[in-house]
């Protein structure tokens, strides 16, 4: 028990600390690791491995733990070349097919229709901290790569400006499919997965563009350019299922505010209450920032062949 506080209180000091930087760069990303609200660890079962000598073999078990991992750096902003984390801006300069500019943000503030560049990049601290902390058993490696860029939306013009195909698809002409939200408190639909939003506020229509993202990047074959974060699973390691990121539901992935606010908890879309306008939480120049954490479950491999596990009843 002191030893979970001690966690919490270095992770919540060393969060503080972070939030108190003038931009979003990778030390913040790496320190936002820490929340141990969003890891949301738990040992679940045990595995059973044979092991085998030439003195003959025996079944031996080790834990099976599950616990969120932050795989992503999604980031939501309205200039293109402007992602709010700046050690991957360059990442998304201009192209000629996605020109610079975006939504004048004050003009926009009471406009119903904006656009939103998006960018998916693999997070550091996620992989530094699986990486390292695995060889005990305990953790579960991330299936994403630090700094990869799994989506880079100039590289996407087609899909993401003009909505091609996506606005086809019967999710985006049957009203009322794939809400973020609710009837009571809708934060915009998730088809087309686009750049483009009808939404008041500013930092609800930049969570609905991380959502989207999230959606089809997890996924293979979807109608987009982009690197599917879809990891394999192997003896004693089980990584999210592709295609399981529903939103509203917590269980399949988490999104924890990293700019312009960061935060020590995590959330899935829509936060806080209905008539909330998350006021301190508006990016003057539109640029939002988000870590994307999604469920792992693994045990230590003790033997040369899986068995099976059993997990406990939870």
């Amino acid at each position: 028990m002191i030893r979970a506080r001690a966690r919490h209180s270095l992770a919540v000091g060393i969060l503080s600390l972070c939030s108190t930087a003038s931009a979003l760069d990778s030390a913040t990303v790496v320190g936002s690791t820490l929340s141990t609200d969003c890891m949301e660890y738990k040992v679940v079962g045990i595995c059973f491995w044979l092991f085998c000598t030439n003195f003959g073999c025996s079944v031996r078990t080790s834990v099976k733990v599950k616990h969120f991992v932050p795989e992503l750096v999604v980031s939501s902003y309205a200039n293109t070349g402007q992602n709010p984390w700046t050690d991957v801006a360059s990442m998304s300069s201009p192209t000629g097919l996605s020109q610079g500019g975006g939504n004048d943000h004050a003009s926009s503030r009471y406009s119903s229709e904006r656009f939103k560049n998006a960018d998916a990049v693999g997070h550091p601290g996620g992989y530094v901290f699986t990486q390292f902390a695995s060889s005990s058993g305990y953790v579960c490696k991330t299936g994403a790569t630090a700094y990869m860029p799994y989506f880079l939306s100039t590289l996407d013009p087609l899909a993401w400006r003009h909505s091609i195909p996506e606005s086809f698809y019967p999710q985006a002409l049957i009203p009322g499919q794939r809400e973020v939200g609710s009837a009571m408190d809708n934060w915009g639909h998730l088809f087309p997965r686009s750049g483009w939003v009808n939404q008041t506020n500013d930092y609800k229509a930049a969570a609905v563009v991380a959502q989207r993202v999230g959606d089809f990047v997890t996924q293979r074959g979807q109608p987009h350019v982009y690197l599917p974060l879809t990891p394999n699973e192997s003896d004693g390691y089980w990584p999210p299922v592709a295609g399981d990121v529903e939103e509203g539901v917590a269980t399949t992935h988490k999104w924890q505010a990293l700019w312009p606010v960061l935060d020590n908890t995590c959330a899935v879309f829509p936060s806080g209450s209905a008539a909330e306008t998350f006021s301190d939480r508006q990016a003057q120049d539109g640029g939002y920032a988000w870590a994307f954490w999604r469920p792992y479950s693994c045990c230590e491999r003790e033997g040369q062949f899986f068995l099976g596990s059993v997990d406990f009843q939870q």
